[in-house]
């Protein structure tokens, strides 16, 4: 009999791209005075047994997140490439204005050719929702019966939440993605459950930004 594994996934703190609009993919901003106040309200709301093993997405943003967070508890994050934000190729650190003046076909194409279409030098939905479910197997399948943090972003937390509850890639999106949000999942026998999501219970009197 397996033993139940819980998955808490945690996007980010906010970054000045996230202020400014900008879509940042695989490229990389640093966290706004907010960002890092919402990683360390979190930090405070964690105890060291809450997680067993704590993973983040190798980029900055992610990496930031996990150490502020982590520091109270003494984890340190084990990053991994395969948690990173989709690829979003020509149109990565642009604003909606900027992609529409520079890249309008492919913003066009980006917003209406369903999950298959890949912006060029990016990854499709598809791919990308792949990638972070594969990356969230291994890693509670590497840990069965233990509770593992996994610091990712927006994306991410959105491949996931479609994969374990069969909501179809074409669906719009009706659920939030905020900053250093706790989203916990558990895997049992019969699959993944959704135990909570969208908690910033920690963040009283501090903002939390939707993803875009």
């Amino acid at each position: 009999m397996s033993k139940t594994t819980e998955v808490t996934l945690i996007r980010h703190g906010e970054t000045e791209w996230n202020l400014s609009g900008r879509w940042q993919g695989h490229g990389d901003s640093p966290l706004s005075k907010r960002g890092i106040a919402q990683a360390e309200a979190l930090g405070k709301r964690m105890k060291p047994g809450d997680f067993d093993f704590l993973y983040s997405s190798d980029l900055q943003r992610a990496m930031h997140t996990s150490r502020l967070l982590g520091a109270p508890s003494g984890w340190e994050a084990i990053p991994r490439e395969d948690l990173r934000e989709r690829d979003l190729g020509v149109l990565e650190a642009l604003t909606t204005e900027e992609m529409l003046e520079r890249e309008p076909e492919v913003y066009r194409s980006f917003r209406n050719d369903g999950p298959a279409y890949a912006p060029p030098g990016g990854e499709s939905f598809e791919q990308f929702c792949g990638r972070c479910a594969n990356a969230v197997e291994q890693i509670s399948a590497a840990h069965e019966g233990s509770k593992i943090g996994i610091v990712a972003h927006g994306g991410v937390l959105g491949a996931f939440f479609r994969y374990a509850m069969n909501i179809p890639l074409e669906a719009e999106r009706n659920f939030v993605l905020l900053n250093c949000s706790l989203n916990r999942f558990e895997k049992k026998e019969n699959g993944w459950n959704l135990l909570s999501w969208g908690d910033v219970a920690h963040l009283e009197g501090i903002d939390s930004l939707d993803d875009a």
